[in-house]
């Protein structure tokens, strides 16, 4: 269950000091998701907003609204001919000012899951693999991220 443990301790930034979020139950904008919104901030991160009306500062998981079955598989050749995927989206809206003065313009960071009907139950250990990887990379390299998107250099 997405559930994250407040506060979060963020990645490591250039800019950013022992980064944590405490994050607070919110209302996601669809059935289909839990969201939380980061209420107050640790650590030293001189400029940066909590979450309010007009500068959002949520996190929220979106799972699929009709789960997806794998289908039958061809009596002659053994193969399920089509695979259909279940999509979970993680999102993270942050309030940014696109100029000194402006108001604030959201930003939108998404993480899409696309996991193959079927595979929760017969490779969920691939399923744990992929997201430890894609999570330890992304922590491991969270600075890096924020090089290349804030100097646009790969």
């Amino acid at each position: 269950m997405f559930n994250p443990t407040s506060p979060v301790t963020g990645a490591p930034q250039t800019g950013l000091t022992n980064p944590t979020y405490t994050l607070s139950a919110d209302i996601a904008p669809t059935l289909d998701g839990k969201q939380f919104a980061v209420t107050a901030l640790g650590g030293t991160q001189t400029g940066v907003a909590v979450h309010s009306g007009p500068c959002p500062f949520t996190l929220t998981m979106v799972r699929p609204r009709v789960f997806k079955l794998l289908g039958q598989t061809n009596p002659v050749t053994g193969l399920v001919s089509s695979v259909p995927m279940n999509v979970y989206n993680h999102i993270l809206r942050k309030g940014m000012l696109p100029l000194a003065g402006q108001p604030y313009k959201t930003a939108l960071f998404r993480l899409s899951m696309e996991i193959p009907a079927g595979a929760e139950v017969a490779d969920a250990i691939s399923i744990r693999a992929a997201l430890s990887c894609l999570f330890g990379a992304a922590w491991a390299n969270s600075s890096a991220y924020g090089d290349t998107v804030v100097q646009n250099l790969l």
